[in-house]
């Protein structure tokens, strides 16, 4: 996705309000989005495409649930209040002659139109902190609404990662207020030679040589994080099913349903021909690894729920690393818990990756 930086300082200073140094905090939920486009254009083959790319399903979760909470906005109903939302896409093509659209490009400086028009190559451009801090906005726009969508469409992954990373960047900031269990961090880093942040709240529940298992249990939702690590033999050991397969050797050994119980272990849901486990390759704090997605439950099919994994190998210690989040909330939105807990596995940290401790 092409950020188009020599046009910032025009876009900006077109979208800023008097009083900017003193902005109010972004509101809204996580996964929270606003789209701001003209009404025709909403209700035709754009609005169509944007919707159903930040709207599609949530993969690896037991129920429908879209990736983004989506709301459009006529872009004459963009009051002060709308404007400080934590996530805003503006969507305008130069061709578009309605009232709406005439708006939005009102938020462009006339240098920058003229710059932009002469470039049809620029499609896209993004900032932060435009009407609230910490907040997010996505600048779409194009010569003609063919070669918008064209752009969407190529692009569709790279703009719902880019929110994404977004909202772990927020999520970072709010999980961590409070601090981090003691004990754990120096323990991680004395017999695992890695390092996750774990949050405060969080407790430990096991610690073995080669697993660790810290959990969150509330009246809502019960959210569990583990490590798992062995030798690293061979490129084959990425996999699906040989991760498949490590990964309920783990939980057979380590997670039950009930402690007292060693017969009631959790493993991998692979019989649900709609929801099968889902496996990608993708850098992970810029290593490769391979994400896994899917659902578990317990043998007894007493329990069930999504999880979320990464593979990757520790080169300096000749480790294969594999870390999961997993939830058990029934009959909840699962959405912003997994995305919680894609957070904090995105805090992980290698042996040769982990900063000195300080003295």
């Amino acid at each position: 996705m092409k950020y188009v930086l020599p046009f910032l300082l025009f876009i900006v200073v077109a979208c800023m309000e008097p009083g900017s140094k003193n902005l109010p905090p972004a509101s809204g939920k996580s996964g929270d989005i606003f789209l701001i486009m003209d009404s025709v254009q909403w209700k035709g083959p754009l609005g169509r495409t944007l919707d159903s790319i930040f709207r599609a399903e949530m993969e690896g979760l037991p129920r429908k649930e879209a990736i983004f909470h989506m709301r459009w906005i006529d872009p004459r109903k963009l009051n002060f209040v709308l404007k400080q939302r934590r996530n805003l896409i503006f969507a305008v093509t130069f061709d578009q002659k309605t009232q709406g659209a005439r708006q939005i490009r009102a938020t462009f400086t006339p240098e920058s139109l003229e710059q932009l028009k002469a470039n049809p190559n620029l499609y896209s451009q993004n900032a932060r902190d435009v009407f609230a801090k910490n907040q997010e906005v996505l600048f779409l726009f194009a010569q003609t609404e063919a070669e918008l969508i064209q752009y969407i469409q190529a692009n569709s992954n790279k703009m719902v990662e880019y929110f994404n990373q977004r909202e772990r960047e927020r999520l970072t900031t709010s999980l961590y207020k409070s601090g981090q269990p003691k004990g754990i961090a120096p323990m991680l880093r004395k017999e695992f030679k890695c390092e996750m942040k774990i949050p405060f709240g969080y407790q430990l529940v096991q610690q073995e040589s080669d697993f660790f298992w810290a959990r969150q249990i509330n009246p809502y939702d019960d959210k569990d994080v583990f490590i798992a690590r062995k030798k690293y033999t061979s490129q084959a050991q990425f996999q699906r099913d040989s991760l498949i397969a490590f990964r309920d050797a783990i939980c057979k050994q380590y997670l039950f349903e009930d402690p007292e119980r060693p017969e009631t272990h959790l493993l991998t849901e692979t019989t649900v021909l709609h929801k099968p486990i889902l496996t990608r390759e993708l850098s992970f704090n810029k290593k490769f690894a391979v994400e896994m997605k899917g659902l578990w439950k317990t043998n007894n099919l007493t329990m069930g729920g999504p999880f979320l994994s990464f593979a990757f190998v520790d080169e300096a210690q000749g480790m294969f690393y594999y870390i999961e989040g997993f939830t058990f909330s029934p009959g909840k939105d699962q959405r912003e818990i997994m995305r919680e807990l894609e957070t904090i596995l995105y805090t992980f940290k290698t042996s040769s990756e982990i900063e000195p401790a300080k003295d």
